[in-house]
């Protein structure tokens, strides 16, 4: 938790100090409380993109950008991602704890409780064009789900269990039915018998003439995959489902705006990126240096997809575990796939090379999870609705964090006006 620091800032304007309190996190981290800087002084600050700006103090997660750590409630990612499943990470976050047996085959049964959705919510996707993307799919169905349970709308926190299971459990199967749609393929039903990335495989894949195999190898990849997005500080989704929560809405709806913040190619969409671009590398006879030369070219628009990261100033902790996942599933479905091959390749030249060193554009998670996402049989349209199923326990954990902290107001930013003073209005028959 944070406390006031002992220590204080002081602030000179116009010849007259102001003293800022000092917050220190549990990690150290050191932060200056400016809540009191507009009503004392008169003046607010500016942070474009909010680099240098907390939003919220948080027992979430903890990262460490300068020394690659990443933790979730006090967990070394490395550690969950070796000796969990999904299910278990998804408790951590949103109960501050890992489960013991009792109580994570208590929340697997809700989890399985809950996995059908609502029978007249199949026809909603009869009506959406054929070309619709699955994240905006995926986006409307969820804050649907207010309609069908209003009783969750009143106050969730009551009982937050069912909330959250129930929605962590329904965003799978409405992702597995949006795909199957989008085949033409009759819809597959969640099976009691299967685990949560099992039952997301099989009814994604399962088919009446060819029943789909369920592979543990793949079920922990994917729940590998799943672990690793499940949270990650205050990011661009996690911030809007924070800001759009702090104004009362339901748990859905807060829920559907991180989905459409994840959407962007900037956020969630990154993985998609990294496969175009190793497509298109692939297509150009593998010509590296020209790519290498374009990305160095400040008014060329290609970028390196997959390298570099907006927190982190050394290798993505996460990068190193997917890595490792992806050749290892890789050569337990006996894939040859020659965009992994073009992958390391184009991460070694890029790790000798000292124009991406001193920008410490280094590999990220999304450099090699869309490989992975191949392998499976995943198609490039579905890859962020992956990051959004994975990322859901953390958004929602964020959002209970939010809601039961006493201090939370409505967020409302400033901005610094830079228009037109005030002017003297014209008619409209004397303008020019």
């Amino acid at each position: 938790m944070s406390n006031l620091n002992k220590d204080t800032a002081e602030l000179t304007i116009d010849g007259k100090v102001f003293t800022l309190p000092v917050v220190e996190g549990s990690m150290g981290e050191r932060a200056l409380d400016i809540s009191k800087l507009l009503q004392e002084t008169g003046y607010i600050t500016l942070d474009t993109g909010y680099k240098n700006t907390g939003s919220c103090v948080s027992t979430i997660t903890y990262l460490d950008g300068n020394k690659g750590i990443l933790r979730y409630r006090g967990y070394d990612i490395e550690d969950l991602a070796a000796n969990c499943s999904f299910v278990e990470v998804a408790y951590l976050l949103l109960h501050g704890r890992l489960p013991n047996e009792i109580e994570l085959e208590s929340f697997k049964g809700l989890i399985e409780r809950f996995a059908l959705i609502h029978e007249d919510m199949i026809h909603f996707f009869d009506h959406f064009p054929s070309h619709t993307s699955p994240m905006s799919i995926l986006s409307v169905m969820v804050n649907s789900l207010c309609h069908y349970y209003p009783e969750m709308s009143d106050d969730p926190l009551d009982d937050f269990e069912v909330t959250s299971t129930r929605l962590i459990s329904k965003i799978r199967t409405i992702a597995a039915f949006s795909y199957k749609k989008s085949m033409g393929h009759p819809l597959v039903y969640p099976r009691s018998d299967l685990s949560y990335c099992g039952n997301f495989l099989n009814m994604m894949f399962d088919k009446p003439v060819k029943p789909y195999v369920v592979r543990p190898e793949v079920v922990a990849a994917l729940n590998k995959l799943l672990i690793l997005h499940a949270d990650h500080e205050q990011n661009c989704s996690t911030s809007t489902v924070r800001l759009v929560g702090s104004a009362g809405v339901n748990l859905y709806a807060a829920i559907s705006t991180g989905i459409n913040a994840l959407w962007g190619p900037l956020h969630g969409g990154a993985n998609e990126a990294v496969i175009e671009m190793l497509e298109t590398i692939y297509a150009d006879d593998c010509n590296f240096e020209k790519y290498i030369n374009k990305a160095k070219d400040k008014n060329d628009p290609f970028r390196l997809s997959g390298f570099g990261h907006r927190v982190y100033r050394t290798y993505d902790p996460r990068g190193k575990i997917i890595k490792k996942a992806c050749d290892e599933i890789l050569n337990v479905l006996e894939i040859s796939d020659p965009l992994l091959d073009l992958a390391h390749t184009l991460e070694e030249i890029v790790l000798r090379d000292e124009y991406f060193i001193e920008r410490h554009l280094f590999p990220n998670v999304d450099f090699y999870s869309g490989i992975i996402y191949r392998a499976l049989g995943i198609p490039t349209n579905m890859f962020t609705v992956m990051f959004a199923l994975g990322r859901l326990p953390g958004w929602i954990a964020q959002w209970k964090e939010m809601r039961e902290d006493p201090s939370t107001r409505i967020g409302r930013p400033r901005q610094v006006y830079a228009g037109e003073t005030a002017r003297k209005f014209v008619p409209l028959d004397e303008r020019s």
